[in-house]
Parts: C-alpha cells; sequence; structure tokens
C-alpha cells in the first residue's frame, strides 16, 4: 500500500538575489511498513528531502502526496495535524528539552495535539516506551544526567508516543558509538518488522545495510534506488517489555494536572526562576503604586467628604438681602427680611429636606468664674440644628427643646473649645456661663468635629434657644464684632434701649442715664433671624429643593415678577462637588503616574519574552515539529506573559497595602481600602500580560519549523 508519493520536487533557497537549487525532480514512491535509507554526501540534499516528507517544509515546486492526501496544498495548521497524527521525528542532536524529565519529553507529542487524552494516559503510554528502549530507571532524569545514547533512546521514545505511521531519522547514530548505534538500529528494525515505516538519513554505509531499501542522493537528484531482498535476522532483537518502570510504579505517577498550556508556562518560567522574578519586578511596583495610590486617594475623598458633612451634609444656607444706599451696597445683612416664620413654613412646605433650622448670631465675651473667651461662633437656634450640622450624637448631657425654645429658657450647648479654654477639660455640665450678664446653665457639649474646610475651629461654640439669645442678650442681627467691647455711641444705645424702635422720632420723655437703663434692662423683640439652614435629604433633590425655597420666599415676601430677591440662597452640595472634583483630580493624576510604572513594566515583560522567544526558537520548533499548532505556541507564550502578570499583580497588590498601611502609619495620612483598585489591578495585569505578550506569542507561533529547528 502506498504510503508516500513525490512528484517533480524541486526545492531551492534565496539567502540572497541568487537562487540556490537544493532538489532537483525528485520523484519517488515509498510503500507502508518499508525501511528506507537515504544515503549521500553532506549537501546533497537528503536532509532537506526529509524535511519535506516530514512537513517541516514545503517544495518549490513539485507535489507531495500521504496516503493519498495532497500534502502540498494543505494549510500550517493542518500540516501540524499531520505531523501530530502521523509523523515522528528522531534528530541527530536529540533536540531534548533541558531541564525537563525523560518522562515529560517522552509525553510532548500528546501534549502538543489537537486532540489530547487524559494526563495518566499520556504517562502510560510515555512511560511503556521508555522501558521498551531500556530507559525504566531513568524516566524522572534530565537529559544533562544522561549519556548520549539514553537521550537518543528518549528521543525514539518521544518519536514512537503517537503511534505514526512514519518516522522520520536523521542520523540518528551520529553521535553515537558502535555498541550503541547497533542497539538503536537493531530497535529499528523491530519496528519496521511491526509495520512502522522508517525513513532512515545517513552517510554511512554500515548503518544503511540495516535499512531493505537504500536511495542514493547526489546534488540534489537520486542516483540509485536499490531495494535489498536480504531476510533480515531479528532472532537477537531482544528488547524489555516488563510492566515495572524500574522502582516506580505507575500508579504513583496518575494525579491532578493543571491544564497543559499554563504547566507549561510554569516549568518554563520555573527554569528561568531569577529572570521571571525581575521581570515580575516592573509589575509589582506599578499594581503596588496603583493600589497605594488609590487608596490614599479615597482616603482623601473620604476624609473632604467627612469634613463637608460635619458643616452640614446636603445643606443650604439662606441668608438676608442687601441694602443700598446711595449707591453703596451695605453687604448681605445690611437689611433683615428673614424670620422664624420663614423657617416654619419651609419645613412645612418643602417636600425633599429633613430639618431646617433658623440661626441668630452674636460675638461677645462668655465668662466663667475669672475666666473669659470670645467664642467664633455663638448661635441661637432650634434643637434641629444639630439635625442640620449632623451634631446629634452629643459628647455628654442633653439637648435643649422646642419648650425652652418657647419659653426662652437660659440654657446652652458648649464645644470642645469652650470645655478646654472655661472649664480646663472638666466636665461642664451643671455649671453656669454668663454672655452680657445674663447666665446660661450648661446642660450638653457637643461631639468633636474639629476645624472646617476654611480652618475656623468648628468646636468653639456655644449653642443657645434663638429667643433667649435675640430678646435676652443680643437685641441685634448678624452681629460679627465682639459685642463685649461698645463703643462710645454705642455706650448709651446698646443697653436694651428703646430708642431706635422708631427712628427719627423725638423722645415725649427726657432719655434715662446709662446707669438707669443698666438697673431697668427693656427686652427687644424684633421678629427677624440672621439666617436659615436647611438639610436636604440628598444631594440629588438640592436644586429642586432650592426652587421650591425660593417660590415659598418670594411669596411670602410679596416679591413682584421682575424684582430681584431680598434673600440669597448657597448651596452646601456646589462647593462639595467642587471639592471632591478636586479631589478626584488628584487622584486621577496620581493614579496616571503609577500607570506609567505599569506601562514600563509591560515594556518589561515584552522585552523579556522577547529575549525567551529567541533563546527558545530550537523548543519552540521542536513542539512545531513534534505537531503543535501556532495557535498552540501564541497561547503557551500568552499564558507564560499573562502568569508573569498575574504573580506580579498579586505580589503588587500585598505591596501596595503594605505600603498604603504605612502611609496611614507613619504619615497620618487618611487611607480607606480600595476593593476597586485591587479588582482592577488584577484585570490590569492580565490586560498587560496579554498586551505586552502578545507580538513576542505572535513571532514565537509565525516561525517556520525547520528554520526554528536550525536556530544556534
Amino acid at each position: 500500500m502506498e504510503l508516500v508519493r513525490l512528484e517533480n520536487v524541486c526545492k531551492s533557497y534565496h539567502p540572497g538575489e541568487i537562487d540556490i537549487p537544493v532538489l532537483c525532480q525528485i520523484s519517488l514512491t515509498i510503500e507502508q511498513g518499508e525501511f528506507v535509507a537515504l544515503m549521500g554526501a553532506s549537501g546533497s540534499g537528503k536532509t532537506t528531502l526529509m524535511n519535506i516528507l516530514g512537513c517541516l517544509d514545503t517544495p518549490t515546486t513539485g507535489n507531495y502526496w500521504m496516503e493519498g492526501e495532497k500534502v502540498s496544498e494543505l494549510s500550517i495548521e493542518q500540516r501540524a495535524d499531520l505531523r501530530s497524527q502521523k509523523l515522528g521525528f528522531v534528530f541527530q542532536n536529540y533536540n531534548l528539552l533541558p531541564r525537563t524529565t525523560a518522562l515529560d519529553n517522552a509525553m510532548l507529542p500528546l501534549e502538543c495535539a489537537q486532540n489530547r487524552i487524559s494526563k495518566n494516559e499520556m504517562i502510560d503510554k510515555a512511560a511503556s516506551l521508555l522501558e521498551r528502549v531500556h530507559l525504566a530507571d531513568q524516566i524522572f532524569k534530565e537529559p544533562n544526567q544522561m549519556s548520549g545514547g539514553q537521550q537518543q533512546r528518549v528521543a525514539i521514545a518521544r518519536a514512537l508516543v503517537n503511534s505514526p505511521k512514519l518516522l522520520l531519522a536523521d542520523e540518528p547514530t551520529g553521535n553515537l558509538d558502535s555498541k550503541t548505534s547497533s542497539e538503536i538500529m537493531q530497535l529499528f528494525q523491530e519496528l519496521q518488522a511491526e509495520g512502522v515505516t522508517i525513513i532512515l538519513v545517513t552517510h554511512d554505509p554500515e548503518v544503511a545495510r540495516h535499512a531493505r531499501r537504500i536511495i542514493t542522493i547526489k546534488d540534489g537528484k537520486i542516483l540509485e534506488d536499490i531495494v535489498s531482498h536480504e531476510k533480515q535476522n531479528l532472532n537477537d532483537i531482544k528488547l524489555s517489555k516488563t510492566n515495572v518502570i524500574g522502582i516506580y510504579s505507575k500508579q504513583n505517577l496518575k494525579r491532578n494536572f493543571l491544564p497543559w498550556t499554563l504547566t507549561t508556562a510554569l516549568n518554563a518560567l520555573h527554569r528561568n526562576l531569577f529572570r521571571s522574578a525581575l521581570t515580575t519586578l516592573g509589575i509589582i511596583i506599578g499594581i503596588s503604586a496603583v493600589i497605594a495610590m488609590m487608596e490614599v486617594g479615597q482616603g482623601s475623598q473620604t476624609a473632604v467628604e467627612k469634613n463637608i458633612a460635619s458643616m452640614g451634609a446636603n445643606g443650604i444656607l439662606i441668608l438676608p438681602g442687601v441694602a443700598s444706599s446711595g449707591g453703596v451696597t451695605m453687604g448681605i445683612g445690611s437689611t433683615q427680611t428673614l424670620t422664624p416664620e420663614d423657617s416654619d413654613e419651609i419645613a412645612k412646605h418643602c417636600r425633599y429636606i429633613s430639618a431646617v433650622a433658623p440661626v441668630i448670631r452674636a460675638r461677645t465675651q462668655v465668662i466663667y468664674g475669672n475666666r473669659n473667651w470670645v467664642p467664633v461662633y455663638i448661635h441661637g437656634t432650634t434643637p434641629s440644628f444639630l439635625a442640620v450640622r449632623n451634631w446629634e450624637n452629643l459628647q455628654e448631657g442633653v439637648s435643649f427643646t422646642e419648650r425652652d425654645v418657647r419659653n426662652g429658657s437660659q440654657v446652652c450647648l458648649v464645644g470642645n473649645t469652650i470645655v478646654r479654654e472655661l472649664f480646663r477639660g472638666h466636665s461642664p455640665l451643671g455649671e453656669e456661663i454668663r454672655i452680657q450678664n445674663v447666665s446660661f446653665k450648661v446642660i450638653g457639649v457637643l461631639s468633636r468635629k474639629g476645624a472646617n474646610m476654611v480652618g475656623m475651629d468648628q468646636d468653639d461654640i456655644v449653642l443657645t434657644p434663638w429667643t433667649t439669645l435675640k430678646y435676652r442678650v443680643s437685641g441685634a442681627t448678624l452681629a460679627t464684632v465682639n459685642q463685649s467691647i461698645p463703643t462710645e455711641l454705642d455706650k448709651a444705645e446698646r443697653i436694651n434701649t428703646l430708642n431706635q424702635l422708631y427712628p427719627g422720632s423725638r423722645s415725649l420723655y427726657p432719655l434715662p442715664s446709662p446707669s438707669e437703663l443698666a438697673d431697668t434692662p427693656q427686652p427687644i423683640r424684633f421678629s427677624t433671624i440672621d439666617q436659615i439652614m436647611v438639610k436636604a435629604i440628598s444631594p440629588a433633590v438640592i436644586p429642586y429643593t432650592i426652587q421650591q425655597i425660593n417660590g415659598l420666599l418670594r411669596q411670602r415676601h410679596r416679591i413682584q415678577k421682575g424684582q430681584e430677591d431680598d434673600f440669597s440662597v448657597r448651596d452646601m452640595a456646589e462647593m462639595m462637588k467642587t471639592l471632591a472634583s478636586t479631589t478626584e483630580l488628584i487622584g486621577s493624576l496620581l493614579l496616571a503616574v503609577a500607570m506609567i510604572s505599569l506601562i514600563v513594566g509591560g515594556v518589561g515583560i515584552m522585552n523579556i519574552m522577547l529575549v525567551s522567544v529567541t533563546e527558545r526558537t530550537r523548543e519552540i520548533g521542536l513542539r512545531m515539529a513534534v505537531g503543535a499548532r501556532p495557535s498552540l505556541i501564541l497561547h503557551q507564550f500568552l499564558v507564560e506573559a499573562v502568569v508573569l502578570c498575574l504573580v506580579g499583580g498579586a505580589m503588587g497588590v500585598l505591596v501596595g497595602r503594605g505600603t498604603s498601611m504605612l502611609v496611614s502609619l507613619l504619615l497620618n495620612w487618611p487611607t480607606e481600602v480600595s476593593y476597586t483598585a485591587i479588582l482592577s489591578a488584577v484585570g490590569v495585569a492580565v490586560t498587560v500580560g496579554l498586551v505586552f505578550g502578545y507580538y513576542p506569542a505572535r513571532k514565537a507561533s509565525r516561525l517556520v519549523p525547520i528554520e526554528a529547528l536550525r536556530h544556534e
């Protein structure tokens, strides 16, 4: 039965501008089960002919059939499948994978096959063949631990492991001594007797004598084709066929394995462990920089949001209008247009608010015993002020109530700064302080907030019912100066006088002296307030809430269409958005710097993978020779790149988390665990491996098998 047929096959090489013919008009037929020797001097073209027969090379012209299939018209992938299913190779220089056991070398064609069998079946077949070539006790040894004859036997076992129909041997005894050469040739004779077709390339007549057919090639042409009718004696061929692999049992070899491409990638990386570690260093630095930067940035953003929230989350501030006279604008608060009733109506009619608080402000001395202090804030308000400012959780005591507001009770809450300056850190609960000679009982201490975004101490504050501060202490609004230091003009006017109720009017009675006014204080009941603080249920509804407030206040203040508002509304959410966007911008800049490190790491991986492709060119050629498709080579190198990046990414996550913790511990910077950054790091690591590993992997997959095998 015809196995191989060549018709007018020619092969030329083009090293430069001149064509060099190697084979010329080769035509021959080889039957199933023949043992053929190709003889000729060096440079005669016999090895080139064998490469064409083994689908490692393609003819320039002519046709090649195997079992009736026209090989010369097959694609690269189809030729790879043909090598995997029907061909076996025994090379002169063995071509074994270094730092790989004899068992793994023998299994290589099975692992590269398109339709792979299970790992246990691979082990059984490879181990049985190693037994057959007398290497039962060498299966775990690497090539550098074996002699030349043993390495050649491993190569023969590898060539036979996929049960090929055609065995191609290129000078299989060229590097062996005479005794080992004789054993190898006896093995070939037995294989031929079992029905394996063998084509042997040699220039040694003694080796060629073992074949039944000798084809002599000279200058690229068939010089003679001689068939020997001498009957071969196989009585002396005694090959071991035991079922025991030395002292090892096959069952001990059967275990669960990772996918082949992953196993191959891990083995390749392990063989160059130090280089792999240096390669991952760039990824480790890049990923750790990303993690650390994102956690510091996210911690800073959270700190900013908390700081703004401490000033009044989702807050809306309503201020009175601006008065002008003679073209001179007096500033906000120069005309009083807001009333407590405005606050009540806003709370009643605006849907998307959670709290509303009117505010009266004062600035004067607070006295306790022989100590005094001028707080930054003295606010008269309602209990809802605590909800607006997210201050419901008091450090000590309780808040005043709506009843205290209605009754004008002389009670107050103080901040931590007041406790420190007036009470020297002792609990002030139950103690009394004086504001403008009015006594206030301390019933609660506010929790600590610290400085706000503009550096003002939020804990330097006294809160009282607004009615008490308005009618008993201040009597004026928007008092931003220290009211405890009156001017000469104010000495007779600031002490609870009724003179300013009707400006421009003449007094019906003699003006009382300052001492008489001090002895008989009269409360003044103005119905205006300094500002209204509103808390919306969420930042999303703030624009709509502002529209509602504007419409309601314009209606209450009887402002006609086209007239300017006598109030102004300020949105705290806008400040939060601005500061948050600034923080996000800084975080993005930090992330961009970290991404540069990732790109540098990716370039390092590409460089190392290119070096690896160059260094392992012969290995790639060997894998293709035993049947590996180009796509399989591509996947193998891609997996290696991705594994490198994943290992680097995992270590980068650990280093990044450690760096973030050190920054928080040593520098007291706010940091926050970013699970998004950690998950992104894994995705980025895989992406970097795929992107920067693709070009080297593609370059490896496009190598020509015979050129890769000849690479030095």
